[in-house]
C-alpha cells in the first residue's frame, strides 16, 4: 500500500524534443484546501529524496503548516516514484532514457494542480536545494500563478562550480563496473557506497566536521556517521535514477527556455512574488555569493542567509532545531 497518488500525464513530450509513454507524477497532500483554494503550498522534492525524506517539516508548528495550509508534494520526475529511468519501461530504459529538466518538472506540476485539484494560483512555492529550482522556475515561467516563494539552499541557474561537483559526483558513481557506458546493468553497490562519501564532503561545512556535530546527531564517530548516514542515504536509491536528477541539476536554468531565451536577467526580473531567498552562510556548492548576486536580480524578494555551519543541509535541519526556527520564521514573515 503506497501514502501517495499517481497523476496520469499520458504521453509526456519533454522540453529536449523526446516524448515519454504513460507518464506520471507521484504526489502527496497534506491539509485540507480551502474553499476558495487560496491556501496551497507547493513543496517539490529534491536530489534524491521523495514525498517521506522532506515531509518531516509538515506538521503544526512545523515549518509547513497543515492546520491552515493545503500543502501539495509533486515527486521529482527521475526519484523513483514518478516517472523514471527505473521505472520507464521499453523502448526507453536500459540506457535510453531521456533528459529531464526543470520545465518538464513544473509544467508536469502545473497540470496536476489544475487538471486534478482545481486549482490555478499557488500562495507559496517553498523547496530545498532542487526544489528550489523547481519554486523559482515557477516564479520565472508562471509568474502570475504563484505569490510567494522560499528558495532555500538553490539556484536560478546552476553555476560553473556547482557543475563541476556534479561531475566529480557523477564520475565517483559511474566508476562502479557495473556501469556500461549509458546505464547500470546491476546494483552499482561499490559507486554508490563511493558517491556517499564523496558527497559528505561537500554537504556539510568544514567547520560542522571541527566541531564534531555528527557526534550529537547519534553518530558514534565519524565512520558511522559516513556509513549510517551518508553510504545508507545512496544505498536507498537507484543508480539510473540519481544519474538522471544530476543531469536535471546540471540543466537547471531558470532562462533556458523559449520564453526567456537564456536571459538569465529577465528571467530573474520576471519574478514578481514576493520572494526570500536563503542560502546557507557556509554551503560549499550553493554559494551564499551566488544566492546574493541571483536575488538582487529579482523585483520583490529579499536576500536572507542562514547563518549555520550545517552546510547545505542547514537548508533540510532535520536534526538542527535552531536551523529550522529559521526557517519556520522566514515563512511565517512570508505568509503573515
Amino acid at each position: 500500500m503506497s501514502d501517495y497518488e499517481i497523476f496520469e500525464l499520458g504521453d509526456l513530450v519533454l522540453q529536449h524534443g523526446m516524448t515519454v509513454p504513460k507518464a506520471k507524477l507521484a504526489y502527496k497532500t497534506y491539509g485540507t484546501l480551502a474553499a476558495d483554494k487560496s491556501n496551497v503550498i507547493l513543496y517539490p522534492t529534491s536530489y534524491g529524496a521523495q514525498h517521506l525524506d522532506t515531509e518531516w517539516l509538515i506538521g503544526p508548528g512545523r515549518v509547513l503548516d497543515p492546520t491552515d495550509w493545503f500543502i501539495v508534494i509533486p515527486n521529482m520526475l527521475t526519484n523513483g516514484l514518478s516517472t523514471s529511468p527505473s521505472n520507464i519501461g521499453e523502448p526507453l530504459a536500459g540506457g535510453r532514457s531521456p533528459d529531464f529538466t526543470h520545465w518538464d518538472n513544473i509544467h508536469a506540476q502545473e497540470r496536476l494542480l489544475r487538471e486534478a485539484l482545481g486549482i490555478e494560483r499557488v500562495a507559496l512555492a517553498y523547496g530545498w536545494s532542487m526544489g528550489a529550482q523547481q519554486a523559482l522556475h515557477w516564479g520565472a515561467i508562471f509568474p502570475g500563478r504563484v505569490e510567494r516563494i522560499c528558495a532555500v539552499c538553490g539556484s536560478a541557474r546552476t553555476s560553473p562550480h556547482n557543475k563541476v561537483f556534479l561531475e566529480g559526483v557523477r564520475a565517483t558513481l559511474t566508476a562502479d563496473p557495473h556501469w556500461t557506458g549509458t546505464h547500470f546493468d546491476g546494483r552499482p553497490v561499490t559507486g554508490l557506497r563511493a558517491m556517499g562519501r564523496v558527497y559528505a564532503g561537500w554537504a556539510m561545512s568544514q567547520a560542522f566536521y571541527r566541531e564534531h556535530l555528527y557526534l550529537d546527531c547519534g553518530y558514534a564517530s565519524l565512520e558511522d556517521w559516513m556509513v549510517r548516514s551518508w553510504e545508507a542515504n545512496f544505498l536507498r536509491r537507484d543508480g539510473d535514477d540519481l544519474l538522471a536528477s544530476l543531469r536535471t541539476w546540471y540543466l537547471s536554468d531558470i532562462s533556458d527556455n523559449e520564453i526567456y531565451g537564456g536571459d538569465l536577467d529577465a528571467a530573474l526580473g520576471a519574478i514578481t512574488a514576493r520572494a526570500i531567498i536563503m542560502p546557507s552562510r557556509t554551503d560549499l556548492y550553493f554559494t551564499p555569493e551566488d544566492s546574493e548576486a541571483e536575488t538582487a536580480r529579482m523585483p520583490n524578494a529579499e536576500f536572507r542567509p542562514i547563518e549555520s555551519i550545517w552546510g547545505h543541509r542547514a537548508g533540510n535541519p532535520a536534526l538542527n532545531p535552531d536551523d529550522e526556527s529559521t526557517l519556520r520564521q522566514a515563512v511565517s514573515d512570508l505568509l503573515s
